[in-house]
């Protein structure tokens, strides 16, 4: 159902769900073996998109609705990577021209990607693109905006995946997913509470960038004052926008992960699954296997794999704790 005023229905995600796999992918669900009964833990891996991440799906819902004019003008988004790829990659599929305001916080990875897909960089501080995602605009732009999470169009392409989520496993639990804007949570809630009401949907954040959980405390939209950029690019902003409140708000919950755990759930799974996993995604997974989500059935979307993989390797080389430390830390 809409919450507030946003257009977020079943329909308009059945709706995405028609077109998106021209570009996108559907992605799998895989099993992800943890000792002890508490729970069974499954990975949807975003990562095997065309652009890494699942972004692609909400950037081309959004962009495939453009009308011509529109389209003539150029498009463009801010991000700090995974959007930019989603959006210039959509922009190419309608044939249109696109740039992307890029924080200065996105890894070369990201920003290497983004040139590939032929978008062109404006680079910008994350406070100037935070302003922006605010504002939904910028002098410094140009064209067509398509904003990376609060756009009743990007969020029902996003929510496409939990239409993929009830088709593996339908009696799902608990799903636990980033939260960068609210754009990934608020669709899987759109496309999941509708279809299983019961399942418990959480927002993962890093410590160091946790607005929902400071917003569901104060039960309305605060800034988070200790912000601190982290290796986790992709998720944890410094506030939650009032005009997703209303559909962040009906989550079950944020789970706040420390950085040290965020790696070791990244070391592991690229152990066991050999899924590389961006900061972002290792906050989910190191969210489920602590069990805040609860027992049963449990899915982590590994929401994105573009992590410089220099980065990557000096996090998980230097991480010498158990996968133990982390499990079920109730």
């Amino acid at each position: 159902m809409p919450a507030g005023d946003r257009q977020v229905t079943i329909d308009t995600v059945r709706e995405a769900a028609r077109h998106i796999y021209r570009v996108a992918r559907r992605t799998p669900l895989v099993r992800l073996e943890v000792p002890g009964p508490w729970a069974e833990l499954y990975l949807k891996l975003e990562t095997l998109q065309p652009i890494g991440s699942f972004k692609i799906r909400g950037a081309y819902n959004a962009v495939r609705q453009l009308a011509p004019a529109e389209l003539a003008q150029g498009v463009w988004t801010v991000s700090a990577g995974n959007a930019a790829q989603g959006v210039a990659l959509a922009a190419r599929a309608a044939g249109a021209a696109c740039s992307v305001m890029v924080m200065d916080t996105a890894p070369d990875t990201k920003i290497r990607a983004i040139e590939r897909l032929g978008a062109s960089i404006v680079r910008a501080t994350y406070d100037e693109c935070w302003r922006t995602v605010e504002a939904h605009g910028s002098d410094r732009m140009h064209g067509h905006f398509v904003h990376p999470f609060d756009d009743d169009r990007f969020i029902a392409g996003n929510a496409t995946a939990g239409l993929e989520i009830l088709e593996d496993l339908p009696d799902v639990d608990a799903i636990v997913a980033p939260l960068g804007g609210g754009g990934l949570l608020s669709g899987l809630a759109a496309a999941v509470r509708e279809l299983r009401p019961q399942t418990r949907i959480y927002a993962a954040e890093p410590e160091t960038a946790a607005p929902l959980s400071a917003s569901l405390l104060a039960g309305r939209p605060v800034s988070f004052d200790t912000w601190r950029a982290s290796f986790v690019d992709g998720a944890g902003g410094k506030s939650v926008l009032e005009t997703m409140w209303p559909l962040l708000a009906e989550l079950a919950g944020s789970i706040v992960v420390p950085l040290d755990e965020v790696v070791r759930a990244m070391k592991f799974v690229a152990e066991r699954t050999h899924v590389i996993a961006e900061g972002a995604a290792g906050c989910a997974i190191a969210a489920a296997l602590g069990g805040r989500a609860g027992a049963g059935k449990v899915v982590a979307v590994v929401s994105g794999g573009n992590i410089d993989l220099a980065k990557f390797a000096s996090l998980v080389g230097a991480c010498d704790a158990p996968y133990s430390s982390i499990v079920n830390r109730q």
